[in-house]
């Protein structure tokens, strides 16, 4: 028997029990979809997120004393407390000594503000960023409408402002806000230029805030913040080029070593991140929830399975005389084990491909409310579907071996 007449006679079986082949999928949908459904959630947020976490770009990393991804304990917040601040003067020996750099820049940063032009107010959530000139680039941050602030801006201490996106909608609706002055913490600052617009998928404050002088802000601040904490520069070093940037991170290193007088064998006082190990330390937190939707899809399959195997037995049971007839008129045991086998792998795979397209749609939810970008991670589909073939072939071997092993004469007896 040619295995296309064996397929098409498994097929034929399985349309002809149509409640019962439908209740058998019903747990194999469950289990791909789940598997599906997680993997596709956490593939779109992990889209958005690399998306976000690029802020950077390719060639630029950032230093500065507290851990990227925040306190997991209280040991490792206090630890990180204990770290002496980054100072201007480490910036200055970066910029000074780091050959394989182009641009060092630094910054500082508080919370919580209000700006006001002629009566119209934000609302008090701004962000104040001191910095110099190489914000802008550094961030890939760019400025839209007129200038970003120079080096003798940094030197005079002017009081002069580079404005958020929205802050420009908000105060100045209907006129160009370069050239005009607005009160920011109850200072005067004369608006030089506005960011381009820079959405956040996740609410971020990207066109909220105000870039001012890093002299303007300390003079204006103090190097003491709100919690009487010496402030701690962030420092933003971009590579000359992209395949420097490694070579740039480590003399980075080497350089806050001696400034920072870190003996050899102790660990760096200070951390560095960049797109990429932000990108690596998210997947690293979503791998555990990886991990439970893959183990929680695995179980489904396997009491899928089992349920297969019960309902191929029960099938066996009620074609012993097909078989008979089947043996009877010539099929070998191994045609009839090939077409249970069938039988079994088809099921499963109709039943994958549902729960496939089911866990795509479940998975999607997340960009649909969240106004995420869609994703379809493809190679979960094959491994759903071979986890489904391997179903099929391991718990519909033990049925299929049973029909194969009936004897003709008995078969065509049974009632």
């Amino acid at each position: 028997m040619l295995p296309f007449d064996t397929l098409f006679m498994s097929l034929g079986a399985i349309l002809s029990n149509k409640l019962r082949s439908s209740l058998t999928l019903v747990g194999i949908v469950a289990g791909v979809a789940s598997i599906i459904g997680v993997m596709t959630g956490i593939s779109v947020v992990q889209g958005t997120m690399e998306k976000e976490m690029s802020v950077l770009g390719a060639q630029t990393f950032q230093v500065q004393k507290w851990p990227a991804g925040g306190f997991h304990t209280d040991a490792t917040r206090r630890h990180a407390m204990r770290r002496p601040p980054l100072t201007l003067a480490n910036a200055d020996a970066i910029r000074e000594q780091v050959k394989t750099a182009d641009l060092v820049g630094s910054e500082l940063w508080e919370f919580g503000f209000i700006a006001e032009y002629r009566g119209e107010k934000t609302n008090p959530n701004l962000s104040i960023v001191g910095g110099t000139p190489e914000y802008s680039i550094n961030n890939t941050h760019y400025v839209g409408l007129g200038r970003n602030i120079s080096q003798m801006d940094v030197r005079s201490g002017a009081n002069v402002a580079v404005i958020g996106h929205a802050i420009g909608e908000k105060l100045f609706p209907f006129v160009d806000p370069v050239g005009r002055d607005i009160r920011l913490d109850g200072r005067k600052y004369r608006v030089i230029g506005v960011f381009d617009e820079k959405k956040s998928a996740f609410g971020g404050s990207f066109d909220n805030y105000v870039l001012i002088p890093i002299t303007t802000f300390t003079s204006t601040y103090g190097m003491v913040d709100r919690g009487g904490f010496t402030r701690s520069v962030n420092i933003t070093v971009r590579a000359k080029t992209p395949a420097l940037i490694r070579d740039a991170i480590e003399e980075t290193r080497q350089v806050l070593r001696r400034d920072r007088n870190v003996k050899t064998g102790e660990e760096d006082n200070f951390e560095f991140f960049n797109s990429e190990s932000l990108i690596t330390q998210f997947n690293d937190m979503s791998k555990g929830v990886k991990i439970a939707g893959f183990v929680i899809g695995l179980v489904a399959l396997l009491v899928a399975g089992i349920g297969i195997m019960n309902i191929m037995l029960v099938a066996v049971t009620e074609r012993t005389r097909e078989i008979g007839i089947r043996k009877a008129l010539g099929a070998k045991p191994e045609n009839i084990l090939a077409q249970f086998l069938f039988e079994a792998v088809i099921l499963c795979n109709i039943g994958g491909v549902i729960g496939v397209l089911a866990g795509y749609g479940l998975g999607n939810l997340v960009s649909v409310f969240a106004h995420f970008e869609m994703s379809v991670p493809l190679e979960w589909a094959a491994i759903g579907l071979g986890f489904c073939s391997a179903v099929g072939i391991a718990f519909g071997l033990l049925p299929a071996v049973r029909a194969s092993r009936l004897h003709p004469i008995e078969a065509l007896r049974y009632e």
